[in-house]
C-alpha cells in the first residue's frame, strides 16, 4: 500500500568507484543498532561489485528495502518517489555508481529528500590512476563530500600525494587513511594558502586565483574587511550602474569542459568606461553586503585602485 511521503527524508549518500569499500561500510552501518532504531529504510544500490549485502545481518532487516538500479535512465523523480511510497521509507541510503555524475542523482531527487551525509571511498592503491584518466569523475565525488576515506592504505604510499589530490578539490572535507589492518589515521596535514591572508594587502598571483576564489567562497568571514590585489578580466552588465562590474578569472577545476568564469562583484571608485573582457589590476577592500549580482548579499570588492593591464600568459586559472 502506498503511503504519504514525509515532509523531509534524510539521504545518506556513499560515493566511490567499484571495490572502493562502499558496500562493506554500508553493511557495517546497517548492522549497527545505533543507526537502526526501527526507521523504514530504502537502500538504493546502483553498483554491484564482488561483495554482496547480507541483509540478514542488518540490525533490523525487516525495516530495510533493498532496490538495485542498474540503468541510469531509471533515475527520475517519479521512479524514486514511487519507490519511497511503496515501501514507506523514512530515510534513504544510496550506494552510488562511481561512473555516474552526481548531477544525475541530484536532478532526480524527489522534493523533500535532503542530503544528510555524504561520504566518498577510494582504494588508495588505484585512485591516482583513476585521477589521471578520469579526473572529472574523481572531482565529482570529492567536490561536495564531507569525508574522503582512502581504503587499503599502506605505509609505503605517499600520503601527501593523496592529501593533495583531495585538497586540490576541497578544503572542507575530512580525510581518513584506513590501513589494511583496519586501523585508521585522520589527516592532520596543514595546508598553508599560497598567499598571506593577514598581509596589509593580500597579493594574489595569477597562478593562485583559483585557490583564492574557492577560499573566499568557503571562508568569506576570513576576508571581510581585508584588502586584496589581483589581476582579472572584467564582465559588465547593462542592468548595472557604470561603476558596478564583475571581475574574476576563467577557472578550470578538473577538465577543459568545465571551465567557467568565477568572478566577484566590484564597485569602482568612479566610472572608468570598462568593457567586458578588459583586463585590470584591482586593489580593493572586501565587504559582505547586498549587490544586484547576487540577488542578495555576497562578497563585494570596494575598489581603491584600478589599472587597465595586459592579460597574463596563462589566462585560465587552474587548481594545481
Amino acid at each position: 500500500m502506498k503511503q504519504k511521503l514525509p515532509m523531509e527524508t534524510p539521504v545518506y549518500l556513499f560515493l566511490g568507484f567499484l571495490e572502493s569499500g562502499k558496500t562493506k561500510f554500508i553493511q557495517e552501518t546497517l548492522e549497527d543498532p545505533r543507526f537502526s532504531s526501527g526507521e523504514k529504510t530504502l537502500l538504493l544500490v546502483m553498483e554491484e561489485g564482488e561483495e554482496e549485502y547480507e541483509t540478514i545481518k542488518f540490525a533490523m532487516p525487516e525495516s530495510v528495502d533493498l532496490v538495485v538500479i542498474e540503468d541510469k535512465e531509471q533515475l527520475t523523480e517519479e521512479y524514486l518517489t514511487n519507490l519511497q511510497m511503496q515501501c514507506g521509507a523514512e530515510r534513504v541510503v544510496v550506494e552510488y555508481n562511481g561512473m555516474w555524475l552526481l548531477e544525475d542523482f541530484f536532478k532526480a531527487m524527489p522534493e523533500g529528500w535532503m542530503i544528510n551525509q555524504m561520504m566518498t571511498f577510494f582504494d588508495a592503491q588505484t585512485v591516482l590512476g583513476y585521477n589521471a584518466n578520469m579526473r572529472q569523475l574523481v572531482f565529482d565525488k570529492i567536490e561536495n563530500t564531507q569525508l574522503v576515506v582512502f581504503n587499503r592504505y599502506a605505509e609505503s604510499m605517499d600520503k601527501m600525494e593523496l592529501h593533495k589530490l583531495v585538497r586540490g578539490i576541497s578544503r572542507r572535507c575530512d580525510i581518513v587513511y584506513e590501513r589494511v589492518d583496519g586501523k585508521a589515521d585522520f589527516d592532520n596535514i596543514e595546508d598553508p594558502l599560497p598567499f598571506d591572508v593577514n598581509a596589509p594587502i593580500i597579493q594574489i598571483e595569477d597562478k593562485d586565483y583559483a585557490f583564492f576564489y574557492r577560499d573566499l567562497t568557503e571562508n568569506l568571514e576570513e576576508y571581510v574587511g581585508k584588502t586584496v590585489k589581483f589581476r582579472g578580466i572584467v564582465a559588465t552588465d547593462k542592468r548595472l550602474s557604470p561603476q558596478d562590474i564583475v571581475v574574476g578569472r576563467h577557472v578550470m577545476t578538473c577538465c577543459v569542459d568545465d571551465i567557467q568564469y568565477c568572478g566577484v562583484a566590484c564597485e569602482l571608485p568612479k566610472e572608468l568606461g570598462l568593457k567586458t573582457r578588459d583586463w585590470i589590476s584591482v586593489t580593493a577592500k572586501i565587504e559582505f553586503k547586498k549587490h544586484r549580482i547576487y540577488k542578495g548579499k555576497g562578497p563585494v570588492l570596494v575598489a581603491e585602485k584600478v589599472i587597465i593591464c595586459e592579460p597574463p600568459e596563462e589566462q585560465v586559472a587552474v587548481f594545481y
